[in-house]
């Protein structure tokens, strides 16, 4: 279906990364290894992405267009939101699931 060969661009979103920032300084207050092992882990999905970003699921909500976002569940709290245009992945958001779906931007 879709072709394994290629590799994609990943490019993420300049206010999601600073939203990102943001809690990775506050989460740094509390714990400076939990604040870097986080980064890691969501970095190291963010990369993922660059090969078969296809293989996760699409990210249905009523107030967005069918099929454009899929996401990826990182470090069982953050969802990686991202869209596929041609041989580029932008990822678009990372929300705290944790949080209210209002709080999120998509």
């Amino acid at each position: 279906m879709y072709d394994i060969d290629i590799e994609y661009q990943v490019l993420i979103d300049p206010a999601t990364n600073d939203r990102m920032y943001e809690h990775f300084e506050f989460l740094a207050r509390v714990s400076e290894t939990a604040a870097n092992n986080l980064l890691d882990v969501l970095l190291s999905d963010i990369n993922s992405l660059n090969t078969l970003p296809y293989r996760n699921p699409i990210y249905n909500r009523p107030y967005l267009p069918p099929g454009k976002y899929r996401y990826l569940m990182s470090g069982n709290r953050y969802r990686i939101v991202y869209q596929i245009y041609d041989n580029t992945v932008f990822v678009d958001d990372i929300q705290d699931c944790r949080q209210a779906d209002d709080k999120n931007i998509l």
